[in-house]
């Protein structure tokens, strides 16, 4: 299978599949309005939501889903940035698995560049071009993700994107990807649901063994999580003199995986980007050593499958 180096302007990349990645926290734009820089030393202005802020961050971060894209899109053109400065990524939603060429160039369009430096399967899940994205969907009885990966691979052969990977993949769902005859090139990212109440280590195990990069999505829980609340990480957040969000992300980088917290806060999105630290073995440990579990995302409410073993 496909191993190829995607160079970095700067920084010792991680291999990660038939891409390289630094792990490295990055502005997650579901939601919300930016273009993002890759490099963690510079700043790129940001566009419709907030044109005055100017962050420092690595990845911008985009979905067909999200309705984000133009937006990230004119956010890169009014940067400034050159587009190989930039590494951009964006998702295959699941009403386009049977139509991957269609969903591309709908996302590069939408992006206003020529290619990606990511493209992501969203789902295991493969719907029709009509579904209403809820539970009363019916699932693509002669197309599932096997097929959408080797149309993926095409995009790769044509310089479309640099590199593709997945998104809500699970232990079973990547060994019959990888087991695949048609399986030619190893997903470089696995992007999942990762934070302390939902670390994965199975998961993580079997990823790293395999060379897929894992990105943490949601590594903050949600507002009504009670992740934040956890005397652990209150403890070790004041020791610190740092918010509970740098904690869970400095926990997050350290364990190799790139993080992507989303938010509309100027200040929150300043407060992300002060997580350039490092957690000493001890304050490690005691966040591993956290036992409740808690799953954020499930897709039960808008998914006709289950998604997730267990």
């Amino acid at each position: 299978m496909s191993y190829a180096r995607v160079s970095f302007p700067q920084g010792e990349a991680l291999w990660a599949g038939n891409l390289a990645l630094r792990p490295q926290s990055s502005r997650g734009s579901r939601r919300i309005r930016a273009a993002k820089r890759m490099s963690p030393y510079r700043c790129v202005r940001c566009s419709t939501f907030a044109h005055n802020t100017l962050l420092k961050s690595d990845l911008a971060h985009s979905a067909l889903r999200y309705d984000n894209e133009p937006e990230v899109g004119r956010g890169i053109k009014a940067s400034g940035v050159p587009r190989e400065e930039i590494f951009l990524t964006t998702k295959l939603w699941n009403t386009y698995h049977n139509r991957v060429e269609q969903g591309i160039h709908e996302s590069l369009r939408n992006l206003g560049v020529d290619y990606l430096d990511l493209y992501l399967i969203h789902w295991p899940v493969s719907l029709p071009a009509d579904a209403s994205n809820t539970v009363n969907d019916r699932v693509l009885p002669d197309w599932d993700f096997i097929k959408t990966w080797a149309e993926m691979q095409k995009l790769v052969e044509r310089g479309l994107v640099r590199a593709i990977g997945v998104s809500n993949f699970t232990i079973s769902h990547l060994e019959r990807l990888l087991s695949a005859p048609s399986t030619t090139i190893v997903p470089a990212v696995n992007q999942v649901e990762l934070h302390p109440l939902n670390p994965q280590p199975n998961l993580h195990e079997y990823c790293t063994k395999r060379s897929i990069h894992l990105t943490a999505y949601s590594p903050l829980g949600s507002q009504d999580s009670p992740l934040h609340s956890l005397p652990q990480l209150q403890e070790i957040s004041q020791n610190l003199g740092k918010t509970v969000a740098q904690v869970l992300l400095a926990w997050g980088i350290k364990k190799g995986w790139s993080v992507i917290p989303k938010s509309v806060s100027r200040l929150r999105i300043l407060e992300n980007l002060g997580s350039d630290f490092s957690l000493s073995d001890e304050d490690f440990a005691i966040l591993e050593g956290i036992k409740e579990r808690q799953r954020l995302i499930d897709g039960q409410d808008f998914l006709p499958i289950s998604v997730f073993d267990g």
